[in-house]
């Protein structure tokens, strides 16, 4: 019998770590197609070729020639690159176009957003649909993720030139925070080509304006989220962000699946960023990386004083509004350590607070890599008392780290942190609630024995991407049934 090649999976995506990354769906994506990629999966990944890209990856090679891309009624000019250097994962194709891409954020500058946003992500979904005749042989499965990138099944479907080829081609919509959702003006439905009977309520319409997550939700064949916990929210009346409609439409073509992180890079016993390795079996080496992080912000070098620590963007969303409120984090004698940039407003009432008590409370705007690895081996708890969190990544690393986890059961949090066993886990988007929380987490960290039950438990965690990417193949297979209906 001759041999039958599996389908290529290909993943869109607007960011895709290391090149080019806002927070943790760079890292997500990745993380898939990594996993995907090493179980001997052929991949390719699509992302815009931002300044960044080229800034961490200046040797790049052009794959064929210059392409017209029609876009509403203007024609675009695309090129397609590919890094020079061999690499052993999924194969990463940029997709050139210097008045969208060449800018100095991924999104907008200055604490707005870009004003062509919509006609930036719908060029990128109708290159990706040129690209792949042209660069990949035989079938694919489409992943797209998130707002950005969910025009492209609309585009397969609806478009001639397109609707025969991708006929039978199984599409999946990943939705990582379904808060984001790109609305944009009607009179944007003509600017990017979208045939207007797909303006109504039953597709991309919301309230008047264009929804491209609403558009990307109607026409693929399955969506997923990022944890089942949060698939259940979207469902719900409170947390659809006014899409639970159309989750509850899809039924079972709609699930969760909890994202997971590279256990490799996550290791402290092997971690080269921090100042000692430790294990589950040996954990002296965390009281020197405590040591080392007091130092480091500048807080005074006390051993039996708990540090509780937060790694995120200083937004909303993270929790920000009930950690400034909290009775504990403006007056409890413990050490607290925020690391991140966000929000002017919370930037600058972390910044009082730790000049207000330079003794307890530090903080570092300027993100690294570096810093959230020390961070995490160094501190006693984790704070992620979100409003709403899809997955999280933070709370999982952490706890690999024996770092308690301080966070509100919802989204992937309460699918990833066992209350009291790994973490503690709040109900309330209060100050009192997070109060009551690290309240708990104090009279167990008094009792060393009890603490230490608990880091061993956490640490023995096991979250890496290989469980998660085995349900992505069960999904792909209930994708293709689908789309082999049409």
């Amino acid at each position: 019998m001759p041999h039958v090649m599996a389908p290529t999976i290909v993943h869109l995506a607007a960011e895709y770590f290391p090149y080019a990354r806002t927070g943790g769906l760079a890292e997500a994506v990745a993380g898939l197609a990594n996993t995907q990629a090493r179980s001997g999966e052929s991949v390719v990944v699509f992302c815009p070729l931002y300044r960044s890209v080229r800034e961490r990856a200046p040797d790049l090679a052009l794959l064929g020639r210059t392409y017209e891309v029609h876009l509403g009624s203007t024609v675009e000019e695309v090129r397609y690159f590919r890094e020079v250097k061999a690499t052993t994962g999924p194969k990463v194709v940029f997709i050139d176009h210097p008045y969208f891409f060449n800018r100095g954020g991924l999104y907008g500058e200055n604490g707005r957003d870009f004003g062509d946003n919509a006609e930036r992500f719908a060029l990128f979904s109708l290159a990706v649909l040129e690209a792949i005749p042209r660069l990949i042989q035989g079938d694919v499965i489409i992943h797209a993720h998130d707002w950005h990138t969910a025009p492209v099944f609309a585009y397969a479907r609806s478009y001639g030139m397109f609707r025969e080829q991708f006929l039978k081609t199984p599409m999946v919509m990943s939705i990582h925070n379904g808060g984001y959702q790109g609305h944009f003006p009607a009179e944007i439905v003509n600017r990017i080509g979208i045939p207007p009977e797909l303006f109504t309520f039953r597709s991309g319409e919301w309230y008047g304006r264009l929804n491209f997550l609403k558009l990307g939700l109607t026409f693929c064949d399955c969506a997923v989220t990022v944890s089942p916990n949060h698939a259940r929210e979207l469902r719900t009346d409170g947390g659809g962000f006014g899409l639970q409609d159309v989750y509850r439409w899809m039924g079972d073509r709609f699930n969760g699946i909890t994202n997971g992180i590279d256990q490799h890079d996550w290791d402290p016993a092997a971690d080269a960023q921090i100042a000692a390795n430790y294990s589950r079996d040996d954990l002296l080496g965390k009281a020197r990386c405590k040591a080392a992080l007091q130092r480091t912000f500048g807080l005074p070098q006390r051993k039996g004083v708990p540090i509780f620590a937060m790694a995120a963007r200083m937004v909303t969303q993270k929790g920000l509004e009930i950690i400034l409120r909290s009775h504990r984090v403006n007056s409890l004698d413990a050490q607290f350590i925020f690391l991140g940039s966000g929000e002017p407003r919370f930037e600058q009432a972390l910044s009082r607070l730790a000049a207000r008590r330079p003794r307890n409370v530090a903080v570092q705007l300027a993100f690294t890599d570096v810093l959230e690895h020390r961070l995490i081996a160094g501190a006693d708890a984790l704070l992620m008392p979100s409003q709403y969190e899809p997955c999280g990544l933070t709370q999982m690393r952490a706890q690999r780290y024996g770092t308690l986890p301080i966070a509100r059961r919802v989204g992937g949090l309460a699918d990833t942190v066992a209350d009291d066993v790994t973490g503690f886990l709040f109900e309330e988007f209060h100050g009192a609630a997070l109060d009551w929380a690290i309240d708990r987490a104090i009279a167990r960290y008094a009792d060393a024995p009890a603490w230490t039950k608990r880091m061993r438990a956490a640490m023995a965690r096991d979250f890496d991407w290989t469980r998660s990417a085995a349900q992505y193949a069960q999904l792909y297979a209930k994708a293709t049934r689908l789309a082999s209906s049409r």
